[in-house]
């Protein structure tokens, strides 16, 4: 195991995993069980399985855990920095090529164009978000929240870290007091 051999593996998978994490799970796979046997089906089901309840891109977290287990601390820097630096180069030139183009009417239309589409892809994020809380809080709980965090995050203009870490620290404590029974 090299790290030459672990830079190229993520590497490839940093190039080609075009569609983010979870199409990177197949490349994953195929280098770390198929091609360089570095681990069994059941262990990468494992990785796979605990990469998912941690915060950040899956295949970050499994290239930094899979290099640690290759070839240690040097190992998992080699992995992330293969399959982070593709995504960074291709993205600087993507903003250098398109700061270059921004005063061109098509590009304005396509930003313009965008912009609705992602706003309703995040309404229906946050419909999702409020339905699961409400199934966990009820109606009453969420709505005084997501007015509450509203109200803090735009009229005060605190940071949304803080109000998470309010949040969480209030269901937390409710959960506590209650019983559990949040």
């Amino acid at each position: 195991m090299t790290q030459g051999q672990i830079f190229m593996a993520f590497f490839r998978i940093g190039m080609l995993g075009y569609g983010g994490g979870p199409a990177s799970i197949p490349l994953i796979h195929k280098e770390v069980v198929e091609k360089y046997k570095w681990m069994k089906d059941e262990e990468f089901s494992d990785i796979l399985a605990m990469g998912n309840t941690l915060p950040g891109p899956i295949a970050t977290k499994m290239a930094g855990y899979i290099g640690y287990r290759v070839a240690g601390t040097a190992g998992m820097l080699n992995a992330i920095a293969a399959s982070v630096v593709p995504t960074v180069v291709l993205m600087i030139v993507l903003l250098v090529s398109l700061a270059s183009f921004r005063e061109y009417p098509w590009v304005q239309g396509m930003t313009n164009g965008v912009l609705p589409v992602v706003g309703v892809m995040l309404a229906v994020l946050t419909w999702q978000f409020f339905t699961k809380s409400r199934e966990g809080l009820g109606l009453g709980w969420s709505l005084l929240l997501v007015i509450l965090s509203a109200l803090l995050i735009t009229a005060l203009g605190l940071h949304p870290a803080f109000v998470i870490a309010g949040l969480l620290l209030f269901v937390f404590l409710k959960r506590t007091k209650g019983g559990g029974d949040a």
